[in-house]
This record gives structure tokens, C-alpha cells and sequence, in this order.
């Protein structure tokens, strides 16, 4: 599956600084410790529908690591999987009478335009569930001593992995409740455990399925990413990233299957807050979405819904309005006024304050309040204004 394009990213004098990144798991920011190349796996969409500005904060957030790494001088291995094959698709291309390959392909290539418009640095992995079936076949008969059939479908025993738990670090009834809501079928009779996911669902009439060595049917969604992680990346990894509402069943889920056939998965778990839309999470269901290309029509620049969502913390729930795509508008200006003024203050200053910021667990409010300083304080060095812009655009994505 091919990504988008890459965008130049200036070079910056210098060196960027080791990264403190949150980590879900311990419930504490800690040092990232890469070596030369970092690694990271961050979930990919289901492409049913098209992409939201919830998915655009949660792939911005991973974007400033990948651009903090790659500032302090590591090559950066990216991988991010695309679910094309679940139930989701298939029930929304039952809907709308599509065929399910041409709605899948359709959405994914609607992402990757809103992607490639936002100036996200394309994954360096860019893989299919469909065309990860063999992978995912392969880790599930690693698995078998953990694997039972129920009617004809392969489950996990999350109980047959000592460390399940320890990413989402929650009671058990709200994990119980949590995955009800989420995909899961706690209440099917014959479970060892309700919580046990499924990871083959034997072949249902008139859906689609491939051949596996347990017969017909296609993948679940937690084993899918496991096995390409795996796969792309090896154990253990850097980081898996995501949205919050992602961290239980599915990265909880992803890291024990991993964990029961190679002892690790990812060193660090990070999550991104939720966007929300007049008071309410934006979500699918609630019909509150608003969608990147639907803002790309309406003659919206990129770089003004980038900074709007970059104003607030990776990991805080947020707001967006019109109001809010305003002020960034504005912001946006001013920073483009005081760089095309051709002299500044010195803009040594607020480089090294935005990587220390951005190094402080991704803080892209304290780095854009250094440009904003630096944007209201007259000056007289004429070459501040190319390294702010050079800056703003290797660090944050955002062209002056």
C-alpha cells in the first residue's frame, strides 16, 4: 500500500534534544531512549468514512515526534496499518450499496490527500490488513497454546499472558464495560474469559474471506496490528501510539498477543486526547464530524487547522469551533507579518525553546508561545526571520 508524498523539512543548526514522552502504562513521562534508528507504530484508520479532525490531532501529535527524532539526529522507522477489511467497512458498504474494496480504497485515498495536505511525514510503512492476512496467520499459530476455538471462530485467553493489564491499568468492570462498547463480545456464551478477543472469525455467508490453516474466514482487528508491528518493526519497538480511546481493548489487547509469543511489544504507550465539537466528542455516531477535506474544499489553509490543533496539548480532550480556526487564522498572520519584516530579535533564543519544549513530553503550546514572542519583540537581526521560519516549519509543520 503506498503512502503519501513527504514534504521538505529544512535542516536546522544544531541538535535536538533526547525526548520525554508520557507513557500510558506507568502513568509518568519518561525518557525516550532510542537508538540511531527510532521506532514507532502508530494505529491507522478503518476506511469506512473520511478523516476527521480527531485523526488529524492524533496523527499531528506523532508527527511532532517523528520531527523531534529526526531533529536530534535519528532515522526514524514509521510504521501505520490501514483496517481495511473489518466490520465497520462492511456494514457501511452494506449501507450505501458499494462494494466494499472500492469504499476501502476510496477512504484510504481520501486520507492520504488530507495527510499529505496537513504536511504529516508520511509512515515509512504504509500496510494493509487485507494484504497482512498471511502475517496475521502465521502469528495466530504462534499463539496457538493461548488460542481456543469457539463454533468455528479462534479466540485469545488474554488470562494466558501474565502482563495483561499493565498498558491500560484498569479496574476490571470498566474494562468489561469498555470493551462492549468498543468492539468486543463479553457476553458470548462459551468464552473462557469475556474479555477474550477474537483473532479469526470463521467465514460468514455473503462476507468476504480468505484461506487460512483454521479455513475460511478473516483476521480480528487487535491480532492485525500486532502481527505487522511485529513484522515491520520487531520487539520491542519505541512507542505505539494513538488516541486514548484506543488504549483499552485494542493496544492492551496488540501488546498481549505479542507479549505471549515474543515477551515484548512496544517500550512506551502514548495516547492523544479527544477533539470535541460543541460540547460534545466528535465521533461518528454522534454526527458532529468535521471533515479535513470537507475544510480543504472550503479554501482552508492547512497550516491554520494545523496551529489550531497544535494550540492545545497532544494529550488534552479539546475543543474545536469556528472561533477556534479563527484565532489560529490570525496568529498565523501575525508570525508571516513579523517574519516578512526581514529583521527580528535573535532567533537562536527561540529555537533552543521550542526543542526544549517539544522534548518536554511534545509541549507544542510552549512552542508556539516562543514564536509568539519572539513575533511581538522588534529586533534588528536580519537573518532571525529565515531560522524562525525554517523552525516553525522543520519542528511544527507549520510554513511562514
Amino acid at each position: 500500500m503506498r503512502a503519501w508524498s513527504a514534504p521538505d523539512v529544512p535542516a536546522l543548526p544544531g541538535h535536538g534534544l533526547p525526548v520525554r514522552l508520557f507513557d500510558t502504562a506507568t502513568g509518568s513521562a519518561r525518557p525516550l531512549e532510542p537508538g540511531p534508528v527510532a521506532t514507532m507504530y502508530v494505529c491507522g484508520i478503518t476506511p469506512y468514512d473520511a478523516t476527521h479532525l480527531g485523526h488529524a490531532a492524533t496523527y499531528l501529535a506523532f508527527d511532532l515526534l517523528n520531527r523531534v527524532w529526526r531533529d536530534a539526529g535519528h532515522d526514524v522507522r514509521y510504521v501505520q496499518n490501514v483496517t481495511d477489511i473489518d466490520d465497520p467497512l462492511l456494514e457501511r458498504a452494506a449501507e450505501t450499496a458499494q462494494d466494499w474494496r472500492e469504499l476501502a480504497d476510496a477512504e484510504t485515498r481520501l486520507f492520504t490527500e488530507d495527510m499529505a495536505w496537513l504536511r504529516v511525514l508520511p509512515p515509512s510503512s504504509y500496510v494493509g490488513a487485507v494484504e497482512s492476512i498471511p502475517l496475521i496467520t502465521r502469528l495466530i499459530q504462534r499463539m496457538e497454546p493461548s488460542v481456543y476455538e469457539l463454533d468455528g471462530d479462534l479466540y485469545f485467553s488474554v488470562r494466558s499472558d501474565p502482563a495483561f493489564g499493565s498498558v491500560s491499568r484498569l479496574p476490571e468492570a470498566e474494562l468489561r464495560a469498555l470493551f462492549a462498547e468498543r468492539g468486543g463480545d463479553p457476553d458470548r456464551p462459551g468464552k473462557k474469559d469475556p474479555l477474550d478477543p477474537l483473532v479469526w472469525l470463521k467465514a460468514r455467508p455473503g462476507e468476504p474471506s480468505w484461506d487460512s490453516p483454521f479455513g475460511p474466514g478473516r483476521p480480528g482487528w487487535h491480532v492485525e496490528c500486532a502481527a505487522i508491528a511485529m513484522e515491520y518493526l520487531g520487539v520491542p519497538f519505541d512507542v505505539q501510539g494513538g488516541g486514548n480511546d484506543l488504549i483499552f481493548p485494542h493496544h492492551e489487547m496488540s501488546a498481549s498477543h505479542a507479549h505471549v509469543v515474543a515477551g515484548a511489544f512496544a517500550t512506551l504507550y502514548s495516547h492523544a486526547g479527544m477533539v470535541g465539537f460543541d460540547g460534545e466528542k466528535m465521533s461518528k455516531s454522534l454526527g458532529n464530524l468535521v471533515f479535513v477535506h470537507r475544510l480543504r474544499a472550503d479554501g482552508v489553509e492547512a497550516a491554520a487547522v494545523r496551529l489550531a490543533l497544535l494550540d492545545a496539548h497532544y494529550r488534552a480532550d479539546r475543543e474545536w469551533s469556528a472561533s477556534v480556526l479563527t484565532d489560529a487564522t490570525r496568529r498565523l498572520e501575525r508570525w508571516r507579518t513579523a517574519v516578512a519584516a526581514g529583521m527580528g530579535a535573535p532567533a537562536e533564543p527561540v529555537l533552543a525553546e521550542i526543542r526544549e519544549r517539544l522534548a518536554d513530553d511534545l509541549d507544542s503550546p510552549g512552542a508556539l508561545a516562543a514564536i509568539d514572542r519572539w513575533a511581538a519583540s522588534p529586533g534588528t537581526d536580519s537573518s532571525a526571520p529565515a531560522l524562525i521560519a525554517a523552525t516553525a516549519d522543520a519542528l511544527l509543520g507549520l510554513p511562514l
